[in-house]
């Protein structure tokens, strides 16, 4: 850009310095959408492209509370994410903040090879998976994203990336070479690692939410079951045809159809809802309040 200083790199190439991180704002495409809970449904999607890594899967094997705390996990998990597009300023701290959480995580993965978590092409890796997870979701429980809007999202999690401490060099720069990139990840890189077997297991348990009504606990073991499949199944739809393919599991097209009915009565059900229940708590009030940061109390404790 001009009047930007320009630096050199180990071979001699002329770097441009990373951008400056900017707190996201109402008008981003990602504001609009990312607290939308139809996102709920993709997240667990984006989450088994992640650990299809096997870095990213030891990783999460060797250091996460995912079995001991799966409902702490997640809802940290999902504050943070939210801190990321409606905190402000707050964004860029809890940037910094995830870094600093990631520098202790290392050790070595089934194959034998040592893993850092913020190793730039496994930290830029995580980041990736929300883009197809984020249009495939659009498409089934929203409305598909056109050409445009494609390349605002993936320009918008860019700069998403720079708030996450991930440089622009470690990431595709359209999304035509990230679909490159991206299929050559899923055929050269990913394998169904014991946490994707895990995840994608139905009969996996799963104590019943932290601090839920007596009623929801007495029924949690009638529950839980259907909500697993439903889970299970929607997490492997959502997944891109190759990626299912490379990790083994089956999907027909029976399977697609019955995921379009779901699709459907998602679109057609979530608008009805009054707005405080369509959208995520941060997101409802950055939408409700039209503020550029949220007040928000307490920090996120360790994923």
């Amino acid at each position: 850009m001009p009047g930007l200083p320009k630096a050199s790199g180990p071979d001699g190439a002329v770097r441009t310095p990373p951008p400056e991180p900017v707190p996201f704002a109402p008008g981003s495409l990602l504001w609009d959408i990312a607290g939308d809970v139809r996102m709920l449904l993709a997240l667990p999607t984006a989450l088994v492209l992640q650990v299809a890594h096997p870095a990213v899967g030891a990783g999460v094997d060797d250091h996460s509370v995912f079995r001991t705390d799966p409902w702490g996990r997640a809802r940290r998990s999902l504050h943070s994410l939210q801190l990321w597009i409606y905190g402000g300023e707050q964004a860029l701290e809890e940037g910094r903040r995830l870094r600093r959480l990631h520098r202790t995580i290392s050790g070595t993965d089934h194959n034998g090879r040592a893993y850092h978590a913020l190793t730039p092409a496994y930290y830029a890796w995580v980041h990736a998976t929300a883009y197809p997870v984020f249009l495939r979701a659009a498409d089934c429980f929203s409305r598909p994203l056109d050409e445009d809007e494609q390349h605002r999202l993936y320009e918008e999690l860019l700069r998403l990336g720079d708030i996450l401490g991930i440089h622009r060099r470690d990431m595709p720069p359209t999304p035509e070479a990230f679909w490159r990139y991206f299929d050559a990840m899923v055929r050269d890189e990913l394998e169904a690692t014991a946490v994707v077997r895990e995840l994608l297991d139905p009969r996996r348990p799963v104590a019943p939410p932290d601090g839920s009504p007596a009623l929801l606990r007495r029924l949690w073991p009638l529950l839980r079951p259907p909500l697993a499949r439903l889970n299970v199944f929607v997490t492997t739809g959502l997944l891109p045809p190759a990626a299912r393919e490379r990790l083994g599991l089956a999907w027909s097209d029976r399977d697609e159809r019955r995921l379009r009915r779901f699709g459907a009565l998602v679109r057609r059900t979530v608008p009805l809802l009054p707005e405080r229940l369509r959208y995520l708590p941060l997101a409802y009030t950055a939408r409700h309040q039209g503020l550029k940061a949220v007040p928000v109390q307490g920090r996120c404790p360790a994923a």
